[in-house]
């Protein structure tokens, strides 16, 4: 499969929804979809029933994703919040989830324990001890292809001149793609594309009901950016036909509905493919 270094260096957009297990990832792939992406936000939601307020360890990343890894040949683009703690942490981090199957880490600039980008409350390292981090990453990784993000939670907390300044900072310091999360408006959006789309690929996060000033990925493709992030597109949806699907099962006893849209077991068995195992049984057993 195509490595997410060379797709980035084709035409177009590359839309990643956020996958957080390996079923999430194999529909993913055989949707189509050129790569992943694996939040802090879905693992913690998905995986834990927990918000999104840097409860999930390293560890605990590694396993999701080296999971997702042996069942798919996706690229995956790996949250790894703070790098989980100072750069000698972010170092360990990058060579853990680089062996797990990472294709891409997302390292961001807020303070640890960080909380969801989009929840009043963050705070923000400095910018020099984010640049060390990003060293930290890039002499960690093992291979070229192992691409390294670096994303400034800055704009919600000191203000979109410092959110800027410290983009220029980081992709000097090596980076390889740049995310400056939560623009508020247009304007801001097409200044970050006019400053930094001829420097490195620019990330952008289509999260629901955010406000958003972008919503699509044509808008970003227009605007020169090259990652489009849906983290909660694939979770979102399963929650709420889960709990449709509860709620009639509670209120009927029944789950026969031909409202509440689902897939059988036949169907089931055919998405994750139990006749190429099937086979494989008759050939050694």
């Amino acid at each position: 499969m195509i490595s997410l270094k060379q797709k980035l260096l084709q035409p177009g957009v590359i839309k990643a929804p956020g996958v957080y297990d390996g079923m999430t990832a194999l529909l993913a792939q055989q949707t189509g979809f050129e790569a992943g992406f694996v939040s802090g936000a879905g693992i913690s939601l998905a995986r834990f029933g927990s918000p999104d307020l840097g409860l999930v360890s390293m560890s605990e990343v590694a396993t999701c994703v080296s999971q997702m890894r042996e069942r798919v040949e996706l690229p995956l683009i790996v949250d790894i919040d703070t790098g989980f703690g100072n750069a000698i942490n972010t170092a360990r981090t990058v060579k853990v989830l680089e062996r797990a199957g990472a294709s891409a880490l997302q390292l961001e600039d807020q303070l640890m324990p960080k909380r969801c980008g989009h929840l009043a409350g963050k705070q923000v390292i400095s910018s020099e001890e984010m640049v060390g981090k990003i060293h930290s990453a890039l002499d960690a990784r093992q291979a070229s292809d192992t691409l390294i993000i670096a994303r400034t939670d800055a704009l919600g907390v000191n203000g979109f001149e410092d959110a800027i300044a410290r983009g220029q900072a980081y992709l000097e310091a090596g980076a390889d793609m740049l995310f400056i999360e939560a623009p508020k408006s247009l304007a801001q959006i097409q200044t970050i594309a006019k400053l930094f789309s001829n420097k490195a690929p620019l990330v952008h996060n289509l999260v629901e009901a955010v406000n958003s000033p972008v919503n699509d990925a044509n808008q970003l493709e227009r605007l020169n950016y090259k990652i489009a992030l849906y983290p909660l597109a694939l979770l979102g949806s399963a929650i709420a036909a889960q709990k449709r699907t509860l709620t009639h099962i509670y209120d009927t006893g029944e789950s026969q509905c031909q409202l509440l849209p689902k897939e059988n077991l036949t169907e089931i068995n055919n998405t994750v493919e139990l006749s190429k195992l099937l086979d494989l049984m008759k050939k050694y057993i």
